[in-house]
């Protein structure tokens, strides 16, 4: 079915998994989370009718390495922010099929931390 030595094929197929078992809606947005070499981004967005209601990420935040997990901690923490400004406090974490560890790990805490119940 799938390569053993593509991760990204592997990835894609865990995602499509997750996604199919949540879902956002407008009281409790989905969290979704990117990763790219450069770059970590997270959204809130609202599945029903599929919009964005926030989003962050680190290419715009000004950090010296935007790529680890410090960088991650803050898209956390702004995500966070823009989540209260919009009164959400309840939200439904989307790792989309990258593990639960490092970057991710690091965004979903402090998300957590900044007020964000999942």
């Amino acid at each position: 079915m799938y390569s053993v030595f593509n991760k990204n094929k592997q990835r894609l197929h865990r995602h499509v998994r997750i996604r199919a078992k949540i879902s956002g809606t407008p009281e409790c947005p989905r969290i979704s989370v990117y990763r790219s070499n450069k770059f970590i981004y997270a959204a809130l967005i609202d599945d029903v009718a599929g919009k964005t209601l926030a989003a962050v990420d680190s290419s715009k935040l000004g950090l010296d390495n935007p790529s680890n997990c410090e960088a991650a901690t803050k898209v956390g923490e702004e995500l966070a922010k823009k989540a209260a400004d919009l009164k959400i406090a309840k939200a439904v974490f989307d790792r989309s099929g990258y593990l639960y560890h490092g970057q991710v790990k690091a965004l979903a805490e402090a998300c957590r931390k900044g007020g964000l119940a999942f």
